[in-house]
């Protein structure tokens, strides 16, 4: 399995590159800010094509580059109904303070939906690139935000990829609009429940961590009812 990631864009929002092996398909995960350049260093680097863009969540440091990748390689990019309007409107999913700041970024500019899009609505199993990716519904960040689980093939464990539902240490904000505490809370018992402790946890923004190291030392894990 090759996955490879870089921090895109001022938020540091995490963009993996995932395929089988060098010289295969591969499917990106979250191309932020910035992130059309770094995809590309990658895709030339290891001699990938890319198949899919697969959106986390709707926020903008998640998809900002996503019409661009899905227009430069002719791929579907898959994004949760629930978070589709976010695709356009990205301050529909801000507090005040944070939209205008995006408007001001933004100035005359508008935010387009990639031409190929493809709504999920969770539990898709995905064969992208080859990978078996399953789409877990997983909101409370925002109201579609999924995670996608990938079954690794070998002896190596199992690879989720969280979004902003689940940090090294940490959880989601669900202050701004869209946003709700207890259903992240349901949504994180879930993780923790259908997922074996190694599952490797790679997330929207950080380092990467395990299940099991979650449950074990995040604080805000320490209440979810125990397997």
């Amino acid at each position: 399995m090759l996955i490879t990631a870089f921090p895109a864009g001022p938020l540091a929002a995490n963009c993996y590159v995932v395929a089988p092996t060098a010289g295969a398909e591969c499917v990106i995960v979250d191309p932020g800010q910035e992130a059309a350049e770094g995809i590309a260093e990658l895709v030339r680097k290891h001699d990938l094509t890319p198949a899919a863009v697969l959106l986390t969540h709707g926020h903008f440091d998640h998809v900002w580059s996503a019409a661009e990748v899905c227009a430069t390689y002719d791929v579907p990019v898959r994004v949760h109904a629930d978070d589709r309007a976010l695709l356009t409107n990205p301050a529909k999913g801000l507090d005040p303070g944070l939209a205008g700041q995006l408007s001001a970024l933004l100035g005359d500019a508008e935010m387009a939906e990639p031409a190929r899009l493809a709504e999920l609505a969770g539990g898709e199993k995905l064969t992208d690139a080859g990978l078996d990716l399953t789409v877990e519904h997983v909101p409370g960040h925002t109201p579609g935000s999924v995670a996608y689980a990938l079954a690794n093939d070998t002896d190596e464990p199992d690879v989720l990829f969280t979004g902003d539902l689940l940090f090294a240490g940490s959880i989601g904000r669900t202050d701004f609009p869209g946003g709700d505490h207890p259903t992240i809370l349901r949504s994180l018992e879930g993780v923790c429940r259908n997922h074996p402790d190694n599952t490797v946890v790679l997330s929207g923004h950080g380092s990467q961590t395990t299940v099991g190291r979650e449950r074990a030392s995040n604080p805000f894990l320490r209440d979810l009812p125990q397997r």
